[in-house]
């Protein structure tokens, strides 16, 4: 069947259907996005540069890292772009192509949430086998299956969603290209997709999500039967804290929108939700690791050190 599409481009609404430049909104995300990147960021550099964090804890945290840089990457310029403009166009082609990569960044977040709280389950639960069953080839694998995983999911959202027809109305109410919006726009059948869509990206929600939470259950029995002494018990629950957090922060909005039904009375709703796991949550979680960590902490406290000390010898 020939694709039918009469539409060339889509205009973006943003997170409010008000079509006039909205400069404080602009001046409020570009803050969070350039936090974001030096957060992130910061955490990649250290996460690479410390010997002392080589390990697949903190292996993980680096690829969370990237992620997040990225995931706000995908949204967040073409956002704060559409702040500044009465004209939120995106091209056909850009705007299956901003789709793709955000469903391809976000469902590997999800596993790789799951990923890390099983790394945190050996680590508490069988840590006499932790450096026997986490070993570098190991992470390497579960980072690239992953990383994999969430392309192809994305890549079958990015081919179903282009194969549609879009004959009528090229106004999406979003600050982004998602599936969900652009299936309202869809003209003829879209049954498929919407099936799809909870099934397969539910699953990708809700898997790693159930799969976090035994093994966090694993891990809170185990502190509880096994730790002698309060102290240990308060340093081991606190190491997972941080993580646990981030699983909540960005799998709670997730699972509300991608499992719930279209409707049109849900559009407000799902954009404030949709800037909770693709704007909020990623600032956050260098926030998070950061104070709750005393391992990175000190890590960072080093390389501040080395600083005035590279100085000092360059001008020697």
């Amino acid at each position: 069947m020939l694709n039918q599409t009469s539409v060339t481009e889509f205009l973006l609404l943003g997170l409010t259907d008000i079509q006039d430049p909205q400069p404080f909104l602009f001046a409020v995300f570009l803050t969070i996005y350039l936090v974001n990147v030096a957060g992130n960021g910061a955490i990649l550099m250290i996460v690479l540069s410390d010997p002392r964090l080589h390990s697949p804890m903190y292996f993980f945290l680096g690829n969370l890292s990237c992620l997040d840089i990225c995931y706000s990457t995908v949204t967040l310029p073409k956002m704060l772009e559409n702040f500044l403009s009465t004209h939120k166009a995106i091209s056909f082609m850009g705007c299956i192509s901003q789709l793709h990569f955000f469903h391809f960044l976000g469902s590997t977040e999800s596993l790789l949430l799951a990923v890390m709280a099983f790394d945190r389950f050996v680590a508490i639960c069988r840590p006499l086998h932790y450096t026997i069953i986490m070993n570098p080839q190991l992470c390497i694998q579960m980072a690239i299956t992953i990383w994999v995983i969430g392309f192809l999911h994305a890549l079958l959202h990015s081919i179903m969603t282009s194969r549609l027809n879009f004959c009528g109305s090229n106004h999406i109410h979003h600050f982004f290209c998602d599936v969900k919006p652009l299936l309202e726009l869809a003209c003829g059948n879209t049954e498929l997709n919407q099936r799809l869509l909870n099934t397969v990206t539910g699953t990708i929600a809700t898997g790693p999500f159930f799969l976090t939470l035994l093994s966090y259950s694993y891990i809170i029995t185990s502190l509880f039967l096994k730790t002698p002494s309060c102290s240990m018990l308060h340093r081991a629950l606190s190491t997972c804290a941080s993580h646990f957090m981030v699983v909540v922060l960005f799998f709670a909005p997730v699972i509300f929108t991608y499992i719930h039904s279209t409707s049109g009375s849900s559009r407000d709703q799902d954009r404030i939700i949709a800037v909770m796991y693709s704007v909020v949550t990623p600032v956050l979680n260098p926030l998070i690791y950061t104070l709750r960590n005393k391992e990175v902490k000190g890590a960072l406290r080093r390389v501040l050190r080395k600083s005035p000390d590279v100085k000092g010898s360059t001008r020697q």
